[in-house]
């Protein structure tokens, strides 16, 4: 009976799945900035190859949905596998997949449908972008979400493989030869992402520690992640050089950005409220991308 009442209780909890379930499943916030970061890989070439996008809004479509639902599967295949660590975190207690609210099966059958629909997008652009959406759901989901978030301190800089991946894809939707812009996209968004999650996780250390996730400031120490994000910053502060291509305007607004995370970044090493210092890190970051990322866009239009 006892069986029976449970079953009755989830299916219950079940039907109740909400579009801000379905959001949280998918991680919307993730799929909304990877989803700019395609579209930027994806304008770029564009505008510097000289291609009309007016001509290839086919192209935009399949590169901007394609990617928005790999990204989501991605997203929603991390829920199913964190379900044992999940509900031991605060900031993830509450997602659909931990209260119940869908099942570890139909979340997998909704990821699955995802990323085939998305990854069928991607290569009604070219084949290279198709074969890069599933390297970056495989690398985020199997070597990151599987082995290296859960077994090695490492795991932060593994899993920026995957999430540089968008503007890669983007940009050989529409152009697939090799050049210089696309890898140094690809080179921003991997030194990002270590300084931006090392500051998540400062502020979440002790909820790391409790879900036995081997995050740098729980097994390093906060004073050693520091040192850590300074090096990250540092290497994007090296980027912009590489990037003449779009123009000086943009190279001098990089540059201006890289000193002011570089100044914060050093600050952190006199303040002595760190969790402060990591929200102020993090919101940082936030808008560091934002700007870095329309500027690209704004001023590629010029050039």
């Amino acid at each position: 009976m006892g069986r029976i009442e449970n079953t009755g209780e989830l299916a219950d909890v079940t039907s109740k799945f909400t579009v801000r379930d379905f959001t949280e499943l998918i991680k919307v916030g993730i799929v909304n900035s990877n989803t700019i970061t395609a579209f930027t890989g994806m304008w770029l070439a564009f505008q510097l190859n000289g291609i009309s996008f007016i001509q290839n809004l086919d192209i935009m479509f399949f590169t901007i949905v394609g990617s928005a639902l790999i990204v989501a599967a991605s997203g929603a295949f991390n829920n199913v596998i964190d379900r044992d660590i999940d509900g031991k975190m605060e900031r993830t207690k509450n997602r659909p997949t931990m209260t119940g609210k869908i099942s570890g099966k139909k979340a997998l059958i909704l990821a699955s449908l995802l990323l085939i629909i998305g990854v069928g997008m991607l290569f009604m652009t070219t084949w290279q972008a198709g074969v890069l959406g599933i390297l970056g759901v495989f690398l985020y989901v199997v070597v990151y979400s599987m082995y290296a978030k859960r077994k090695l301190v490492s795991n932060t800089v593994i899993g920026s493989f995957s999430g540089a991946v968008p503007p890669l894809i983007g940009w050989f939707a529409v152009d697939p030869s090799f050049s210089l812009i696309p890898v140094m996209l690809f080179l921003v968004m991997f030194c990002w992402q270590p300084p931006h999650f090392y500051a998540i996780a400062i502020k979440r250390k002790e909820e790391y520690r409790a879900a036995g996730i081997p995050m740098l400031p729980v097994v390093k120490g906060i004073e050693r992640t520091k040192i850590s994000m300074v090096f990250w910053v540092v290497l994007l502060s090296v980027l912009p050089f590489f990037m003449t291509e779009l123009g000086m305007v943009y190279v001098i607004l990089a540059t201006a950005l890289n000193i002011g995370w570089l100044v914060l970044s050093f600050y952190g090493f006199k303040m002595k409220d760190s969790l402060k210092w990591s929200r102020l890190m993090f919101v940082y970051s936030l808008n560091y991308m934002t700007i870095l990322f329309v500027s690209m866009i704004v001023i590629s239009i010029f050039l």
